[in-house]
């Protein structure tokens, strides 16, 4: 029978019972049987050696079997078991040719050999040819009585669901016809059935629960060889669609797919080998095992190769990917549909267990990648709400108000990029991620609000700061009656007024009255202990101020004009006035009073220094009375709230009365004219040294140049303003002065000599100008190095 497809056949198993896998799977790949799922059937043909069996199967399915040579005599043509793909029939059939029995090559091992193919033809095939000759039908010791006692002795071992077609191929068919072949046939097959020994569950089970028998008879090939062609022609239709309902292979209970006939096929043959009775459905379900772990594997190394998972897991390393979820879960089905389709026809329990081992290790091998995606959503989302939330502060939104809608909208769109990143086949709990998100959120809201707070805070403290600070300087230097009240207004004015804008600037942030009450009470604790800071540094320079506010004082008038001294003034009177003022001073300065509390400092400070008795009580050392400074606090003076304590204004006053008597002294000093008996003494006795001078006038000359010398060093030097602070300030200042001054005087000297002398004139009166202005600068400058050396004396002595 001439066809165009090409044969393919293999030695399945030896001569020595070797399984041939490689060639096995070599010829599955050939023919792509792996394709064809359960649409494939599997013959076989059993029979006697040397009986044509190879003959009848290269006619009726186009295979290319070694056949015998009758020319060479009758032997073993085909050893172990051959296997090849039928030409031209649909489904795909695959025929098995088995080594024929009873020969005589193998001797003594035929029995073994013989049950154990037939075992595997039976387990393997879904029909069996057996061939045999017409005229051993109805005989005693016929021929194929050994081969059929195989078969039914062989079924006993197998566990199958599934009913077998045995096929009878009457060869040589003599003139009788085959309605009265197959009725003795039948029988002759039933007393062999009968006679096997069976299971004492099968007792009673007739052949016909184990195989569907059919019964064909072909003329002979050697002498009607188109007559048998003919019939081979026919018989070869009922192979095609054999697996329909009705067909010779219509029962498909517990075939196996066509992808792990191999794997089946080889352990088939192993567990025959090892003599162990054959469970097919058990042997079923360890193939549909195994080729379903195959296909698992194969599907993930494809997935793990797969260039889209590569391109997808690599850019996420680097980034959020749009649509993650979206090509992840297609790339995933992809695998999984592959998997479903090789694997439909196996065992649907082992299929689905492997599915889900499938599906698991896919999972776990994506979601490293998920979970960076969701990382990067994650600080995405946080860096998008840090903008947005400060864009919505500076835009002037409400804290609480921004800090809300901020929230609320980037959860929101944390939850549509998660759900564009879900991987549908996982549940995989996301709240971790959200809740992580939710308290970076909230940790960021809560560092932007502290540091708003503390901005707010220290805004206020420092619009306290500069309305506090200079104002109480001023007031604590004019230090009178109305010092502490107008400290006090001023204090309650600005405070209100710091305290009302904190109040409405807190009124955005949604804080409970407990906080917000604790923050105004914060801010007017700060305003008061500025002022109180303020009045302890002022405090430290009361000296200073004490002897700056005597000299003010002592060097002025009522009307603060500059005070001439003429000799007639009361210089008691006006040192006794200028001294009340600097314990006035001192009183002020000594304790702070802030609260609406009296005390008694000015009249302890007044009747202790500045009474005449009193003074005269401290002085007399052998009289021993309570002296009201000798004490480190105040009455009625809670210590926290003073600035001086009475044996420190003891100390301070003891050091100013000091610096300021030599002033006191000076003044009662200051009438430069001597009495008129000194004048006419003066007459006398310098009359013979001012003749003198008459007759040489170059001692005048002398005289006079020293004058200006003198003079101007006077002026320069501003020797009456230096002694006006003390004797040994005054002499310090001068002694760094001296040598400066002169050298000055001596330049300038220089500079007038080197001019020309047609401008002698006009620079002279320049020089005269100039001259009177720096000695004017120069007294201005020594008296502020003056006062800068005299306050850096007394400094020490604050601690006194």
């Amino acid at each position: 029978m001439a066809t165009t497809e090409e044969c393919h056949s293999i030695q399945l198993i030896d001569g020595d019972g070797l399984f041939n896998d490689v060639g096995t799977d070599r010829l599955i790949k050939e023919i792509k049987l792996a394709e064809c799922g359960l649409s494939y059937a599997v013959v076989a043909i059993m029979g006697p050696q040397s009986s044509g069996k190879s003959t009848l199967l290269n006619h009726l399915f186009c295979t290319n079997f070694r056949e015998m040579d009758a020319f060479k005599g009758r032997s073993q043509t085909t050893k172990g078991i051959w296997m090849a793909k039928c030409a031209g029939i649909e489904p795909c059939t695959l025929v098995m040719d088995l080594e024929g029995t009873d020969g005589r090559e193998r001797g003594e091992d035929d029995t073994a050999f013989e049950k154990q193919s037939a075992l595997f033809a039976l387990a393997v095939s879904d029909i069996v040819l057996i061939n045999m000759w017409c005229h051993d039908i109805g005989r005693e010791q016929a021929a194929n009585k050994p081969l059929l006692k195989t078969v039914f002795q062989v079924m006993m071992r197998l566990f199958s669901p599934r009913k077998t077609t045995l096929m009878f191929v009457i060869r040589d068919k003599t003139r009788t016809p085959l309605e009265n072949l197959e009725p003795v046939l039948r029988e002759d097959i039933q007393k062999i059935w009968d006679s096997v020994h069976k299971p004492q569950a099968h007792k009673e089970t007739p052949l016909s629960e184990f195989f569907n028998l059919e019964v064909v008879a072909l003329s002979s090939y050697e002498e009607k060889e188109e007559q048998f062609k003919e019939q081979v022609a026919n018989l070869r239709q009922r192979f095609f669609h054999s697996i329909a309902p009705g067909g010779l292979a219509g029962d498909r209970r517990g075939v196996v797919p066509a992808s792990g006939f191999s794997f089946s096929a080889q352990q088939i043959w192993k567990v025959i080998k090892e003599n162990k009775d054959l469970d097919l459905p058990a042997h079923k379900v360890m193939v549909a095992t195994v080729r379903c772990e195959e296909i698992a594997n194969e599907k993930y190394a494809g997935f793990t190769a797969n260039e889209s998972w590569c391109l997808l897991e690599e850019a996420v390393q680097s980034g959020p990917v749009a649509g993650f979820g979206k090509k992840l879960n297609s790339i995933l089905y992809t695998s999984l549909t592959e998997y479903d389709a090789e694997a439909t026809y196996f065992d649907e329990g082992v299929r689905s267990a492997k599915r889900k081992q499938l599906e698991e290790k896919l999972l776990q091998l994506v979601q490293p990648a998920h979970h960076a995606m969701l990382g990067h959503l994650r600080s995405g989302t946080l860096e998008k709400f840090k903008e947005a939330f400060d864009k919505a502060l500076n835009g002037g939104d409400g804290f609480s108000v921004a800090a809300r809608n901020c929230t609320e909208a980037y959860m929101a769109l944390f939850d549509e990029g998660y759900a564009d990143a879900v991987v549908e086949l996982a549940n995989w709990d996301s709240s971790k991620v959200r809740d992580k998100l939710r308290r970076d959120i909230d940790a960021h809201v809560a560092s932007v609000r502290a540091a708003k707070l503390s901005e707010l805070t220290s805004s206020y403290e420092a619009k306290l700061n500069e309305a506090l600070s200079g104002p109480v300087e001023a007031l604590l230097d004019g230090a009178n009656n109305d010092t502490w009240p107008s400290i006090k207004k001023l204090l309650r004015r600005e405070t209100e007024s710091a305290v009302s804008g904190l109040s409405d600037a807190l009124s955005g942030f949604d804080m409970d009255e407990k906080t917000k009450e604790k923050m105004l009470t914060s801010l007017e604790d700060h305003a008061r202990g500025v002022v109180e800071a303020k009045a302890r540094e002022e405090a430290g320079r009361a000296l200073i101020r004490m002897k700056d506010r005597f000299s003010t004082l002592f060097s002025h008038d009522s009307d603060s004009m500059p005070r001439v001294w003429t000799g007639k003034e009361d210089i008691r009177a006006i040192t006794k006035t200028a001294r009340s003022a600097s314990l006035k001073l001192l009183s002020v300065m000594a304790a702070i009073r802030l609260d609406d509390n009296a005390d008694n400092i000015e009249n302890t400070l007044t009747s202790a220094l500045v009474d005449t008795k009193n003074n005269a009580a401290v002085t007399d050392r052998s009289i021993t009375t309570f002296d009201p400074l000798a004490s480190s606090t105040w009455e009625q003076v809670p210590p926290a709230k003073t600035l001086i304590t009475p044996v420190q204004c003891k100390s301070l006053w003891r050091q100013f009365r000091v610096e300021t008597e030599y002033t006191e002294a000076n003044k009662r000093n200051n009438n430069w004219l001597p009495p008129p008996w000194a004048i006419v003494a003066l007459i006398v006795l310098g009359f013979n040294e001012f003749m003198t001078l008459l007759r040489n006038p170059l001692y005048v000359g002398v005289i006079f140049v020293g004058f200006l010398i003198i003079k101007a060093l006077w002026v320069q030097l501003d020797i009456s303003g230096e002694f006006r602070n003390g004797a040994l300030s005054g002499l310090l200042s001068l002694s760094t002065k001296f040598l400066p001054t002169v050298m000055n005087l001596l330049r300038k000297l220089a500079e007038e000599g080197q001019m020309p002398a047609t401008n002698s004139s006009q620079t002279n009166q320049a020089v005269a100008s100039k001259s009177f202005q720096n000695g004017s600068s120069t007294s201005n400058m020594s008296s502020s190095a003056s006062s800068g050396i005299t306050a850096s004396e007394n400094s020490p002595k604050k601690g006194e």
